[in-house]
């Protein structure tokens, strides 16, 4: 992941961010992938930091963690 070119540690934490809320919500990769109507690698690689997600991914990844946008951002800025 950080050997990518244009790499930035704020992509991780996007990411990181994403799996925790995932796993607090005792979600398996495949259960949040059938949420979205993706598959399970699509998680897996956003989550792996693979794949950048943009913002209305970003949205709709909330919505099916049932987590409010705003709530999103404000841990991601407090870094917790």
């Amino acid at each position: 992941m950080g050997g990518r070119t244009g790499f930035d540690p704020k992509h991780g934490r996007v990411a990181a961010l994403l799996r925790e809320i995932r796993l607090g919500a005792r979600l398996r990769q495949v259960d949040l992938a059938e949420r979205l109507r993706h598959r399970q690698s699509f998680v897996s690689r956003y989550e792996s930091g693979e794949r950048r997600l943009d913002f209305v991914e970003v949205a709709e990844i909330c919505a099916a963690l049932g987590i409010r946008l705003s709530d999103f951002v404000r841990r991601f800025e407090s870094g917790r």
